[in-house]
């Protein structure tokens, strides 16, 4: 027998009538999370009282106001943390807290005690139903399992009027591991917790349908989820919730499908967290309906103060591909990626469009307390647009397009070697490259001799003042500009056949004291080559010059420019 053939498919719901396929998110449904509990049961090192105070009050100031706190009949310090919260006043008057207790005498009477002095409760009391836990786990028929639910609700119903519990009161049953019952008999467990506990004003009860083990394809959760949504009667006198777990990775889809299934409520933890492959993860179902327009009745504006603060307080990490979360989620490598997104970007703000739409990105990083510095990220599969969105984004280096391809070029050869490159090392780079090209020629000066118009067109006489090799020299040109005479008199000067194919300019900065920057791309024409230069300064007409030499460098003086800086 081969491996897999140890295994076999669970059996398929016969559900032609579902009808959530055809339906759309349009609201947040309530939300409880259990990381307190459930998530913090799964970790290496569970928290101490302190470190659970602290995510607690992450969970209320991120909106949170149902939170499953623990498990008090479980342990000591587990108790002692639900009378902390009750002695230091710490739960806010909108929040209910939520205690999760199995169906026994014992413990339901220890949680009893926990929770004395709270005003909103939410008592959580599971049993598991499922077919294969019946009969290995605890060697049960179904009328024992059911009993062992009503007799549970009963007491829970006894001790509340005992206690004369004064706060609100929701009883909340947890079929645990649903997915592996028999559809029929957890609608009769759950018809028969409905029926004692008898659900009205006052007398609230919450059905949760757990996948504690996530056996099935989601959709398959979901017809299992609108099945008791359609079959369990007085539905509108509870509140149908589910409780996904991610055993198979698709605990966020199950999770989706079951709110279009017709439930209204549900239980997971902050990035997943919990035992094996984790529970449904909040923030990624919360964002995903932030991304389609739809509030999520969370505060989720701060998505690294609430990363931070999870992983200081569970020892756990987020991974770098984390939906919403990861350090890489909102970068892009590939050349085309960075290209798409740049022009998006642009295409942004030519607009003014207040209506996110820039492709790679489903959302604006921003919004989420992101920042935009890590989306395009440069390596050896960088392109020329990821290229100049860094230049412009970080320094305001607004490339021509002709200059893209040169550039990236510089950039590949380098991060071919070396890997990922800094924004600071590309800068760097480009500074390098471009505008300290500054020898053997060297701009030093230049001056206007006169104008005057000739056959209607204007005529500039400059007087040029560089260095070449060293030596200083001056020379004058007559063209249609101080840029196009000076190319005249160096071509005349050195003997070279140049011709200037494009050429761009603009401000560097903001105000009077803004830098100007010019980009010049000459052309070689004995060889056909190209190549540019860049210059910099807060005259523009020098800007324009010192771009020209840089040009004229590392079209015509490749090799002495390139020895010249190793010497350096």
């Amino acid at each position: 027998m081969r491996n897999y053939e140890r295994y076999k498919p669970l059996p398929i719901l016969d559900y032609k009538e579902r009808t959530w396929p055809d339906k759309t998110l349009t609201k947040a449904p309530r939300w409880c999370s259990v990381d307190l509990r459930d998530g913090n049961q799964a970790l290496v090192n569970p928290m101490n009282i302190e470190e659970k105070i602290e995510f607690f009050k992450l969970l209320c100031d991120l909106g949170f106001k149902e939170i499953e706190i623990g498990f008090p009949a479980a342990s000591q310090v587990e108790f002692e943390f639900v009378r902390q919260l009750v002695e230091r006043k710490l739960i806010p008057d909108d929040v209910y807290i939520q205690v999760i207790s199995q169906c026994r005498d014992t413990q339901i009477r220890r949680t009893f005690e926990a929770i004395e002095g709270i005003d909103k409760v939410i008592f959580n009391i599971y049993n598991s139903i499922s077919n294969l836990q019946r009969d290995v786990v605890f060697h049960k028929d179904s009328g024992a399992v059911k009993y062992m639910a009503t007799r549970a609700v009963k007491l829970v119903q006894e001790l509340r009027w005992e206690s004369e519990f004064p706060g609100e009161f929701i009883l909340e049953y947890t079929a645990e591991s649903f997915t592996g019952s028999d559809l029929k008999f957890a609608k009769e467990i759950c018809e028969a917790v409905k029926d004692i506990w008898n659900p009205g004003p006052g007398n609230e009860l919450i059905i949760s349908l757990p996948s504690t083990v996530e056996e099935l394809t989601p959709n398959v959760y979901a017809d299992m989820v609108e099945w008791m949504n359609n079959n369990l009667s007085d539905r509108e006198k509870f509140t149908l919730c589910i409780h996904p777990h991610n055993d198979r990775g698709t605990g966020v889809a199950a999770s989706e499908m079951g709110l279009l299934a017709g439930a209204e409520r549900i239980e997971g933890t902050l990035f997943g967290n919990g035992e094996r492959t984790g529970n449904a993860d909040l923030l990624v179902l919360a964002y995903n309906m932030f991304a389609h327009g739809i509030d999520p009745k969370l505060n989720l504006e701060n998505e690294p103060e609430i990363q931070e603060i999870y992983e200081r307080c569970t020892g756990m990490q987020v991974s770098d591909r984390h939906p919403y979360a990861g350090k890489l989620v909102f970068t892009a490598f590939s050349g085309s990626h960075q290209d798409a997104i740049n022009k998006g970007l642009h295409m942004m703000e030519k607009t003014g469009s207040n209506i996110w739409a820039v492709p790679y990105l489903p959302i604006d990083p921003s919004d989420i307390g992101r920042k935009y510095e890590p989306i395009v990220r440069i390596n050896s599969q960088s392109g020329k647009g990821g290229v100049a969105f860094v230049m412009e984004s970080f320094y305001g280096y607004k490339l021509p397009k002709a200059m893209y391809s040169e550039f990236a070029q510089v950039i590949q050869n380098v991060s071919e070697n070396r890997g990922e490159i800094e924004p600071a090392e590309v800068y760097n780079l480009f500074v390098d490259t471009y505008i300290d090209a500054k020898a053997p020629l060297h701009f030093e000066g230049i001056g206007i001799v006169d104008t005057a118009f000739d056959h209607g067109e204007r005529q500039t006489l400059v007087d040029l003042m560089y260095t070449d090799h060293g030596q200083k020299k001056n020379i004058k040109g007559l063209g249609n500009g101080p840029l196009d005479a000076s190319q005249y008199a160096l071509e005349e000067a050195l003997g070279l056949q140049m011709r200037i194919m494009d050429y761009s300019e603009h401000a560097l900065g903001q105000g009077s004291s803004a830098n100007a920057v010019a980009y010049v791309q000459l052309m070689n024409l004995d060889t056909g080559e190209t190549a540019f230069g860049v210059g910099r300064s807060g005259n523009t007409m020098r800007a324009s010059l010192r771009g020209l030499f840089a040009a004229i460098n590392k079209l015509f003086y490749k090799e002495e420019l390139e020895q010249i800086k190793r010497e350096r």
